[in-house]
């Protein structure tokens, strides 16, 4: 009895073996700017390594990043951060690209890159529920004359600086998301 039990012992150290054997992985930046994952030293690779950064015991954890506007604030803020940071890739982070050529996305990309480099005016969602009258405002407002389609109007100024153009955007409700769609 004694015999097989010992076998058994020594068959389950065999596989737990190679567990013990395994080699970190370091996780580096090459010199290309590409992550690297690697069993190797960073160094030994002319890498930078990737250092997490520090939270401290007990801290609660940050809120998960967002990763598509949900509400119309959330799409207005995304925009107003992409302009204030002049990023066309936040931008574009809020689009819907499905259905878009290589040559299409391109041209659509270097077009946003344009539009954030200029000075945003105004956000506007034409068609937008309107707030309840208060007493400040105790008549209704002329009929809107809105598109039925959601969209969002950005003006923005021109590239001269003497005037404002609008840039039209569909708005499309995908996945619990809104995303923006190029309606010009």
């Amino acid at each position: 009895m004694r015999l097989p039990c010992r076998l058994l012992l020594f068959a389950l150290s065999l596989i737990a073996l190679p567990a013990g054997a395994q080699t970190a992985i370091h996780h580096c930046i090459g010199s290309s700017g590409n992550p690297v994952f690697t069993d190797q030293p960073c160094a030994s690779m002319q890498a930078s390594p990737v250092r997490a950064s520090p939270s401290p015991e007990g801290a609660p954890s940050s809120a998960p990043m967002m990763l598509c506007a949900a509400t119309r604030d959330d799409l207005r803020q995304g925009v107003i951060e992409a302009f204030a940071q002049q990023d066309a890739n936040r931008l574009a982070g809020l689009m819907l690209w499905n259905g878009y050529g290589k040559g299409a996305a391109i041209a659509d990309i270097e077009m946003l890159a344009g539009l954030v480099r200029q000075p945003l005016l105004g956000i506007d969602f034409p068609g937008a529920p309107t707030p309840a009258r208060s007493a400040a405002t105790p008549y209704p407002t002329a009929v809107s004359t809105t598109p039925s389609t959601p969209m969002l109007v950005l003006d923005v100024a021109d590239r001269t600086g003497t005037g404002a153009r609008q840039w039209h955007f569909d708005l499309v409700h995908r996945a619990g998301c809104l995303w923006l769609r190029n309606a010009d």
